[in-house]
């Protein structure tokens, strides 16, 4: 058996029953600084117009990027099963909410 397969380790992870049922977000506002990225997640709801954030995640840039590329592999799969995942234009906003991102609103 080699050295890496010695040294791996497995984490067990638990999820409770209040956690288990999950938070929904559809908009998501990042921001970094040299050593974080954190994520802001929240609901954009039609005639409301104020966001409120429902979780914020807090990340060392390592851990950003390894999210990422697992977030783009699941994306890949989810793709390859499902078809492509139609993204709307910039200037069509988060139809159905009369949203869209602002380069003067937004940090970064």
């Amino acid at each position: 058996m080699s050295k890496e397969k010695k040294n791996v380790q497995q984490i067990n992870i638990e999820l409770d029953e209040k956690i288990s049922s999950g938070e929904y977000a559809n908009f998501v506002v990042v921001t970094h600084s040299p050593a974080e990225f954190v994520m802001d997640f929240t609901r954009i709801l039609p005639g409301v117009p104020k966001a409120k954030v429902h979780s914020r995640i807090i990340m060392a840039p390592q851990h950003a990027k390894a999210y990422l590329a697992a977030l783009n592999d699941n994306i890949k799969k989810f793709e390859a099963k499902n078809g492509e995942i139609k993204m709307p234009s910039r200037d069509e906003g988060f139809s159905g909410f009369g949203v869209k991102p602002s380069e003067d609103v937004l940090p970064n």
